[in-house]
């Protein structure tokens, strides 16, 4: 149980510029069903799964959780779909942190490498920003993210919606 609970914790922290005190809550794990297997070192949480650290919020019907030799973990969580929510830091020209919501079919999340991949009818929002597609990939260590359509759907598209930025106000 130890083990899983630690496993966890990948994906708790995986979002990209969350709120820095999200790393030092406890995280919470509620589900209908959970297995761990030592000698794969993997772990099973299934139904109706919801996990809570600080400002995080994942809700699927199932994440696994795998470890490496290294300890480094990799997360894969799939529902109808999976969402998430959380509370990034807030950025030089804004007084507070703004919510950073998304939901796929599927999301893994890679600790060794950093990255993090929707697939299937992927949605990120922060703010009022928006983009859509079939797959989304962001790498955590650069910043850098792609939004494709799909490869396997004809005429698939991808759709952002960027907010404008008001004008500086001139002093006087």
């Amino acid at each position: 149980m130890r083990r899983a609970l630690a496993a966890l914790v990948l994906l708790a922290s995986a979002a990209a510029l969350a709120e820095k005190a999200d790393q030092d809550q406890p995280t919470q794990i509620e589900a209908n069903r959970m297995s761990a297997d030592d000698t794969r070192r993997m772990n099973v949480f299934e139904g109706s799964v919801v996990l809570t650290k600080g400002t995080i919020r994942v809700l699927a019907e199932r994440i696994v959780v795998r470890q490496d030799a290294e300890g480094f973990q990799r997360a894969t969580a799939t529902g109808e779909p999976v969402r998430f929510r959380q509370r990034q830091d807030p950025k030089p020209d804004e007084t507070e942190g703004v919510w950073v919501e998304g939901e796929a079919r599927r999301i893994e999340i890679d600790d060794r490498e950093q990255k993090i991949e929707l697939f299937d009818n992927a949605r990120v929002s922060r703010g009022g920003d928006e983009v859509k597609g079939n797959y989304i990939f962001v790498d955590q260590r650069s910043g850098f993210f792609s939004v494709s359509g799909g490869k396997d759907q004809p005429g698939a598209r991808v759709r952002a919606i960027i907010q404008s930025k008001p004008a500086p106000k001139k002093g006087k």
